[in-house]
């Protein structure tokens, strides 16, 4: 009688080993995660601003919690559109995450009208790391001490208030305008090339209002040099505890924080993601880092991998009806 199946036992006993082999394999080569090389975080600024700090903070604890060699590299470019797209094309092995902002994360999404990559669709997010409130400060000579004089100036003055920000689509500038949505009230957004630009403007009379990151402007407002009239915060701010919150004055709509988060591409193992979360946490966490970061500004969250994806969905919701319903877009 002819064998329909052509397959010796000798040749089954051969796949069947072969097959073995196969998956005793895969558990061991997960792991061999993260011995194989070094981890590098891309951050998709230039060095010295937010990212670039969040990341250099945690690179020597994530080092000593994975056994490995962490490091960061800045690629910086069209509103971190260069380096986010790198990580949106890298191998989801674990080797490679990124440190970005909220307008890395959630505002690129709306703002821009073709992104090279999606926010919520290509990553798996880590940890939201850090916090910080935007701050309403306002020129030396500028008329108003209290945000109620402010309103009352701008109610008699449409349009006159000038508004400094670092760029449009920055937090800065979409605080604004959402701050001028809740109040009823007009103004002038005259956007520059960084918050450094529009401080050093905002120092000398130039331009009258901003909402600037603690961090940028606390000193300048301790010095005297300018004035704080609010913090976007939930609650006020250690650095600053005689300047109101936006929320306490009647404004519950107006909690806004600029935010950094740590993400990798979207495929990468469950069991990588969770190890990393963990480790990032560990790291925010320990006192000499979160020392450093409070000095800078900066609240520390290190929140869970499902709270912040929660989070940045929100985000982009939020912000979203905000740019769409002043019509801002970049190409």
């Amino acid at each position: 009688m002819t064998n329909k199946y052509p397959f010796t036992r000798k040749t089954l006993a051969v796949a069947a080993t072969c097959l073995a082999g196969l998956l005793a394999a895969a558990p061991a080569a997960a792991n061999e995660w993260p011995k194989q090389k070094p981890i590098t975080i891309i951050v998709p600024f230039a060095p010295g601003g937010s990212s670039d700090i969040t990341a250099r903070s945690v690179t020597q604890g994530l080092s000593e919690r994975l056994g490995q060699t962490v490091v960061a590299d800045n690629k910086p470019g069209a509103n971190s559109s260069i380096g986010a797209q790198a990580l949106a094309r890298s191998n989801p092995d674990g080797y490679t995450m990124m440190v970005g902002s909220i307008g890395t994360f959630a505002i690129n999404e709306a703002l821009f009208k073709n992104l090279s990559y999606n926010p919520t669709k290509d990553f798996r997010f880590l940890t939201q790391a850090v916090r910080n409130p935007n701050v309403l400060v306002t020129s030396p000579s500028f008329p108003a001490n209290t945000v109620e004089e402010l309103l009352e100036y701008a109610k008699k003055n449409p349009n006159a208030i000038s508004y400094a920000n670092s760029g449009t689509g920055s937090s800065d500038q979409l605080s604004a305008i959402l701050f001028r949505q809740q109040t009823g009230t007009t103004g002038m957004d005259v956007p520059y090339r960084g918050g450094g630009a529009a401080i050093i403007d905002l120092l000398g009379d130039q331009v009258n209002v901003s909402f600037q990151n603690l961090g940028a402007v606390q000193t300048h407002v301790l010095g005297g040099k300018l004035k704080a009239l609010a913090v976007t915060g939930a609650e006020r701010v250690p650095e600053l505890p005689n300047v109101p919150t936006l929320k306490e004055l009647g404004f519950e709509n107006i909690v806004i924080y600029s935010w950094q988060g740590f993400a990798v591409p979207k495929d990468t193992p469950d069991d990588v993601v969770e190890r990393l979360s963990g480790a990032l946490r560990e790291t925010l966490k320990q006192e000499d880092v979160t020392k450093t970061l409070r000095g800078l500004g900066f609240e520390v969250v290190a929140n869970t991998p499902d709270e912040f994806s929660k989070f940045q969905q929100q985000e982009v919701a939020r912000w979203k009806e905000v740019i769409q319903s002043a019509n801002i877009q970049v190409d």
